[in-house]
């Protein structure tokens, strides 16, 4: 017979709906990361910015969305994930004209800060929502496999629909497509999203979002540098503040009541290993790619339109791998199928490390077969770690969550930038500076000597970048099948926990 219990909890055709509206800002938060690739050449033109101001506007939206995570993902469980989502849309859509129509660098820089803002309330809230919304084990994990499906296609999506906007709009439209869709949220989170919050969430701790701020922003900084420009001091200066601001923090947090991070979801097993492992998964991603576009770009000599456009092609196999890997979960014990996940993306990762000069659909699988492990590794943990949170914690246990995808993403680029650029120099150690400092480098030194001698300058750089890419993409295989032990190792066991207690419904949802 059926548990009347259970059936009471499976959520319905109105829960779905609310998913597939929460999906909108999913996609033009993740889109946001990339969609200035292709536009930057128009925004030089009209702007004229700055060597410092055109780093500053791919940046700021970074800096301001990881920084801010941990603040909004707190501020939802208290004032209501609807509410923040609803606040966040609204400030995403002013902000995309603001950028849309900015006259000066200075005004378009101020509007991307403002886009990260939007972005930090609406990533944690989307996420948590998700956890309130589906109370069944089954049902959340296959809602969150579609999640992180969507953020992953999110971010490939993001330079393709740049370079086909800019081929008939000028470069502002590629913010103003987030306004209709961001009005389209306006009016139906209302009808379709039920509010959730904390029912006795305490005081908000308003030392705390100083104090995480200057523990994730020095060290997101310090990070990406790292993986431009090297292991220099002042880079590495700003990984020490951030870490000592982060131990004050994570002090805090320790110490008091009102913490903006709850002591009680460290106590739930599977909640920090989730974190954890989520970090190692950004790593891979974001580390390859880093190696994957220059590849694409600067080995094989695609434009960048067409660069991004070969670059989806891995996307196709992602959106099949989270549905099978949370179908796959409720069969067997998620540590194993995580670790599956994570020998997976291993081979992926060993693929990519036997790409030669011309090895355009060598690349592709690789970065498929990697891809698909690394979503099937963070649809798990991220359900995995939600479903460990108490529901009134859900938006403090996303940030986290989302945090930690930022550091580890920084971290991917940093560590595995910094191992194939080491190569890669070693291999040009007799070459001009510029050439031997980047394959761009390289790429604009060929071009200025050109004939022979240029060609030859050319051919030694690609072949000593695919050195160096080879090189790291053997030391993320070996990081990944560690991660993978470490999984089975942390998590055996875990996949036949009840989840916690859930809030009453009469206390965590009210309708509007």
């Amino acid at each position: 017979m059926t548990n009347p219990a259970a059936t009471a909890r499976l959520a319905g055709r109105r829960e779905w709906t609310a998913f597939t509206v929460l999906l909108l800002p999913l996609l033009l938060v993740s889109m946001d990361v990339s969609v200035l690739y292709f536009a930057i050449p128009a925004i030089t033109e009209q702007l004229d910015p700055s060597a410092t101001h055109q780093l500053w506007i791919f940046d700021s939206y970074a800096f301001a969305l990881s920084g801010l995570l941990i603040t909004m993902g707190s501020l939802g469980d208290r004032i209501g994930r609807r509410r923040l989502l609803l606040t966040g849309a609204a400030a995403f859509g002013l902000a995309s004209v603001g950028a849309a129509y900015a006259t000066s660098a200075e005004m378009l820089i101020a509007a991307r800060v403002l886009l990260g803002i939007g972005g930090a309330t609406l990533m944690p809230s989307t996420l948590a929502l998700v956890r309130n919304l589906f109370r069944d084990d089954k049902q959340r994990g296959k809602a969150i496999a579609i999640w992180s499906g969507a953020m992953t296609g999110g971010i490939a999506l993001g330079s393709v629909l740049s370079g086909v906007m800019l081929n008939h709009f000028w470069w502002g439209s590629v913010f103003l497509i987030n306004v209709p869709a961001m009005l389209l949220l306006l009016v139906l989170v209302p009808v379709l999203v039920p509010e959730f919050k904390d029912p006795a969430p305490g005081r908000f701790d308003l030392l705390s979002v100083p104090l995480s701020m200057a523990a994730v922003l020095p060290v997101v900084y310090g990070l990406k540098e790292i993986a431009a420009e090297g292991f220099e001091p002042l880079y590495l200066g700003c990984l020490a503040v951030g870490l000592a601001f982060g131990y004050a923090f994570v002090r805090r947090q320790r110490t008091r009541d009102d913490a903006m991070v709850a002591r009680a979801l460290f106590r739930a097993r599977g909640f920090g290993a989730g974190i954890g492992l989520n970090t190692l998964a950004a790593f891979a991603m974001l580390g390859s790619a880093y190696f994957t576009t220059q590849y694409l770009q600067s080995v094989l000599g695609m434009g960048t339109l067409e660069a991004a456009l070969w670059s989806l092609a891995p996307s196709v196999v992602i959106g099949a791998a989270a549905p099978v890997s949370a179908a796959l979960a409720q069969k067997a014990d998620r540590a194993y199928v995580i670790a599956g996940g994570f020998v997976l993306a291993a081979a992926g990762f060993a693929l990519i490390g036997l790409v030669g000069t011309d090895s355009l659909w060598l690349l592709l699988t690789g970065a498929g077969v990697l891809a698909s492990g690394i979503v099937t590794v963070m649809s798990l943990v991220s359900d995995m770690a939600l479903g460990a949170a108490p529901a009134e914690k859900a938006g403090s246990a996303a940030s986290l969550l989302e945090t930690g995808t930022e550091f580890g993403g920084a971290l991917g680029m940093a560590v595995l930038g910094s191992l194939g650029t080491a190569v890669y120099r070693d291999d040009l150690a007799g070459a001009e500076p510029a050439a031997r400092e980047t394959l761009g480098g390289a790429v604009a030194t060929a071009h200025r000597i050109g004939g022979e001698a240029g060609e030859q300058v050319l051919t030694l750089a690609r072949e000593a970048f695919v050195h160096g890419m080879q090189y790291a993409a053997w030391g993320g295989t070996a990081l990944l099948l560690g991660a993978a032990v470490l999984a089975v190792a942390l998590l055996r066991g875990t996949g036949s926990a009840p989840a916690p207690a859930a809030v009453p419904r009469e206390h965590e949802a009210a309708y509007s």
